[in-house]
């Protein structure tokens, strides 16, 4: 799978919807000792395991 190259506007959203899923209850994907959520979901986001994608219309 070709690795994706975001934005920070895309990250900061990336980021931020996943640390309010885990906020509200979500599985984290990663061992982490950690127990805020916006420094889980930075974590995941480093390793590449938030399933959350980004889709962008082409400009032609």
């Amino acid at each position: 799978m070709k690795a994706e190259k975001y934005t920070r506007y895309e990250r900061a959203r990336i980021v931020g919807a996943r640390a309010l899923q885990i906020f509200m209850g979500a599985p984290v994907y990663i061992d982490t000792d950690s127990i805020d959520p916006l420094e889980i979901a930075l974590e995941e986001m480093k390793l590449g395991a938030i399933p959350i994608t980004v889709k962008r219309d082409h400009k032609r």
